[in-house]
């Protein structure tokens, strides 16, 4: 938290010599909305996905571990379905 204030002053007082910190901007990729990315745990965590079904989508993932499910819900994803080996398939109504 201190450096972060530090951080702040410095940049108050010297706005062009203290470098701005990156900000992660989420990516969409094709057919997938960029905050479902995002809660699928981001682009570089996407093997395939592909929609099977009027009301499906199904992604393959490195790592399912990194699933938001509440930020899925919030992303209008109303059901989500862990499969083995990575496989999750998104519910999501009419909308895939």
């Amino acid at each position: 938290m201190f450096e972060k204030m530090q951080r702040a002053f410095w940049k108050a007082l010297t706005p062009d010599l203290v470098v701005d910190e990156p900000k992660v901007i989420p990516q969409s990729v094709a057919g997938l909305a960029a905050n479902i990315v995002a809660a699928l745990g981001g682009v570089d965590n996407l093997k395939s996905q592909k929609a099977v079904a009027l009301t499906r989508v199904r992604v393959e993932l490195r790592d399912v571990a990194r699933v938001d499910r509440q930020a899925l819900t919030a992303a209008g994803i109303p059901g989500v379905m862990t499969l083995d080996g990575g496989v999750v398939h998104l519910i999501t109504g009419l909308q895939a």
